[in-house]
């Protein structure tokens, strides 16, 4: 009789709530914040009422609407002083700037707990960019920067993070990053996804594909610069 051997996977398997909010906390965060997937790295950039500016880290921003541009961002419970949502509610004004290759060991940098009067740009040696008319600062080194402004402030009761919606109002994109079409390669713009808090990944384009239609095969689009 011939032998067989199967070959087994483990699996982490988990049947009920009370399973994963007995498991150990940072093993539960790390594990959670992993399971969403690939999230978009960006740092967020503000300045309070009396001049002191700010810069973090975040990896929640999500798109809400391209008709207003509206973009969304979650800040954690404010158990404790969030200088950016801080700034936020004072000015109502804030940037969006993408993390790339060169700088996402300062960006990280940028989560550590700094306190009110220390500005990130200078502790992490990242670099303010102003334009006219426009009383947040951008991150320089950034290829793809957006200037906010809030449109709506939201606690979530389920546990107390805070929703952030902004309207885009100044957006500064290298040329070399937007198509003809007006589709944004991030991939050239080297910008960086964040998986869990603090694992960074490079980005490759697989593919571009048409808009789907149900009466209409699905192609490949061939993406072509200005």
């Amino acid at each position: 009789m011939q032998s067989c051997f199967v070959k087994c996977i483990m699996s982490t398997i988990i049947h009920s709530n009370a399973d994963i909010l007995n498991m150990e906390t940072r093993y539960r965060a790390a594990f959670i914040n992993t399971l969403s997937g690939f999230k978009s790295a960006n740092l967020i950039a503000t300045i309070d009422e009396q001049g002191q500016t700010n810069c973090a880290v975040f990896n929640s921003v999500v798109h809400i609407g391209a008709h207003p541009p509206l973009l969304g961002f979650i800040c954690r419970p404010d158990s404790v002083d969030r200088h950016t949502l801080e700034n936020i509610l004072q000015t109502s004004y804030y940037t969006i700037n993408h993390v790339n290759k060169s700088i996402y060991q300062q960006a990280h940098k940028t989560s550590a707990r700094y306190d009110k009067e220390t500005s990130e740009f200078e502790a992490v040696g990242l670099t303010e960019q102003w334009i006219e008319d426009f009383s947040a600062p951008f991150v320089k080194q950034s290829r793809i920067q957006l200037g906010m402004e809030l449109r709506e402030h939201h606690i979530l009761t389920i546990n107390n993070t805070e929703l952030i919606i902004g309207e885009i109002v100044y957006i500064n994109v290298k040329d070399d990053v937007v198509n003809e079409d007006g589709y944004v390669a991030i991939e050239h713009a080297n910008s960086l996804a964040i998986s869990s808090l603090d694992t960074y990944h490079e980005t490759a384009l697989l593919s571009h594909l048409s808009y789907a239609k149900p009466d209409q095969a699905v192609k490949e689009i061939t993406l072509r610069k200005k």
